[in-house]
Order: C-alpha cells, then sequence, then structure tokens
C-alpha cells in the first residue's frame, strides 16, 4: 500500500457519510467542530465559505470543492452577511442533510456535502500539516479523476440502485483520496514543502513505502539509505528535513499506529499484532506501547471496543 492510502486507513474510524443538499432563497448554516474532516461541493448555483480561520469569506461556484481537514467549525451561506442558522451533528457524527423538500429549481444552490470519523490521537502528518481549509476551484482540466468521483457520488444519493450503499461508501473513500492528492501533488509556484516535497521526493517516497509495506522488518538507516538510493548521511539528513523526524523515530511511530489500528479493528492475540509490528516478544511491544498511548494494549483494546 503507498503512503498516502496507508496513512488515511491508519487514522479512519467508523462510516463516512454524505448528501445532496438543496437550498432556496436567503439561507446560511453554521457546522460546528466536530471529530473529523469534511467537504463541500457545490453542483448547481453558488455559495460562500466562511472560513473557519476567521478569514475573508470564499466563493464557491459551480464545481468548486472545498476540504476541511481537521473538523473546525465554518459556515455556509448564500452570501457572507446573511444571519446563520446552527446546524445540529446527528447521534453518528453526521452533517444535517438540510434537504429542501420539492424539485430543484433553477436559481436553487445545490450541493453535495460529506464527512470522514478520524482518529486525532494518532493524527498521520500527512493531514496534520494540511492548513485549515483547501479551496480547489473548477478550472477546466483540473483534477479530472476528482471531478468524476464527484459526478458518480451524486449521481448515487440523487438517484439510489441496489448496492448504491456501497458503491457510496467506496465512492467516499476515493474522493477522499483524490481530495488530498490533488492537493499534495499540486503544482505550487514557491514549490513543495514538507510532506508534500516528501512525496514529490522518489528517493524518500522509497523509503517511506518500505516501511509502510513492512513495518515488521527490522530497518536500519543504512538499508532504507539504500531503498532511497543514497548514503547513509544524505539520506537521514533528507529523510529529517522533509518528514520532520528521522527515519528510525518515524518508523516506531508508524508502527505504533499500525498497532492501534490493528487493535482496534481486529481480534489478533497480542502475541500476533506485537510480530506484524515488529517486535520479538510480547512483552517488548506491550512496553513500547504503553509507552506511546499510556495504557497496556489489552486494556487499549478493551477501551477503543467499548467507546
Amino acid at each position: 500500500m503507498d503512503v498516502l492510502s496507508d496513512a488515511i486507513a491508519a487514522m479512519r474510524t467508523g462510516r463516512p457519510h454524505s448528501s445532496r443538499t438543496v437550498k432556496r432563497g436567503p439561507w446560511g448554516v453554521r457546522f460546528p467542530a466536530s471529530d473529523g474532516a469534511g467537504f463541500h461541493v457545490v453542483l448547481q448555483g453558488s455559495a460562500w465559505l466562511l472560513p473557519p480561520d476567521g478569514g475573508e469569506p470564499v466563493r464557491l461556484g459551480v464545481g468548486d470543492v472545498v476540504f476541511l481537514a481537521h473538523g473546525y467549525g465554518h459556515a455556509l451561506a448564500d452570501h457572507p452577511e446573511t444571519p446563520l442558522e446552527e446546524a445540529e451533528l446527528g447521534p453518528d457524527g453526521s452533517w444535517p442533510k438540510l434537504r429542501h423538500r420539492g424539485p430543484v429549481r433553477g436559481d436553487d444552490t445545490l450541493m453535495l456535502c460529506g464527512a470522514y470519523r478520524l482518529d486525532k490521537a494518532r493524527a498521520h502528518p500527512l493531514l496534520t500539516d494540511l492548513p485549515p481549509y483547501i479551496h480547489l476551484p473548477a478550472r477546466l482540466g483540473a483534477h479530472d479523476r476528482l471531478r468524476a468521483a464527484v459526478d458518480l457520488l451524486g449521481a448515487e444519493l440523487a438517484d439510489p440502485q441496489p448496492g448504491s450503499d456501497a458503491i457510496v461508501l467506496a465512492l467516499l473513500d476515493t474522493l477522499l483520496l483524490y481530495l488530498l492528492r490533488s492537493w499534495w501533488l499540486a503544482d505550487r509556484p514557491e514549490g513543495p514543502a514538507g510532506w508534500a516535497a516528501a512525496l514529490n521526493d522518489p528517493a524518500i517516497t522509497a523509503a517511506l513505502q518500505a516501511m509502510h509495506s513492512d513495518p515488521a522488518m527490522p530497518w536500519t538507516v543504512e538499508e532504507l539509505g539504500a531503498r532511497a538510493s543514497l548514503s547513509r548521511a544524505a539520506f537521514a539528513r533528507r529523510f529529517t528535513a522533509l518528514v520532520g523526524r528521522p527515519p528510525l523515530a518515524y518508523l516506531t511511530w508508524w508502527r505504533m499506529t499500525t498497532a492501534g489500528r490493528l487493535l482496534r479493528t481486529g481480534d489478533a492475540p497480542l502475541g500476533t499484532v506485537a510480530e506484524q509490528t515488529g517486535y520479538a516478544s510480547e512483552f517488548a511491544f506491550a512496553k513500547a506501547f504503553k509507552r506511546e498511548y499510556g495504557v497496556a494494549p489489552g486494556r487499549y483494546r478493551k477501551q477503543v471496543g467499548t467507546a
């Protein structure tokens, strides 16, 4: 699995959700902060995003996509000065559908909205590096695969058919990856930095993929440098500068993140989890896990199982 897909899989919890939203006349909705990430796409009409950082309102036209990675509170409205009504999240953390009954008129605003639940306690730096919001304006020839996923998701929500439930979930996962790919791999006038630069660096990407594909491997800096076709010292400097921590420190962090996911989502014995994450004994694994999470792995599994 590649680094971006792996990072998202490690953080995802629960089921994503989405809806088509029709708004008519003066309207404004304030979305509270949530434990996850969300997106809005304008399918018809226009809207204004009132950003979570209190910055200038952003006009959204047809085809524009906004992604909010950190679950910050924000608002949408037909005009920046329209009074806002408070939106309440559903019991499962879902955003309100805010549907308008009746056919969609030419002057209505039609939006596609959705949200993902993420484990912020183990947030991958790929996501923590993101700005408060990402605005991807509609441009001819830009983000073609993202647009295709949006069109398919909108069609399934507008006209559900047999199998739509599974298709919608798969499309939401696909859409999230396309959103992040569009941002991380975008050409920037100032050039990529941080994790954007890491994902654009073939040498560092090769080392990251090696660690992600086999965290149980007893990697050394020399071996990872060889994967990157760099000397030990050059690789360590480059990796630390782009990723934000030394190679073996990142490997330990990724092993513990993988262990948390295995404990949350499966019932494998602790010895098996220890083996899959590179620890020679269950005792060594439990000690490292408690140092990282503050609780023993068995207790952690019970806690997340009852949450």
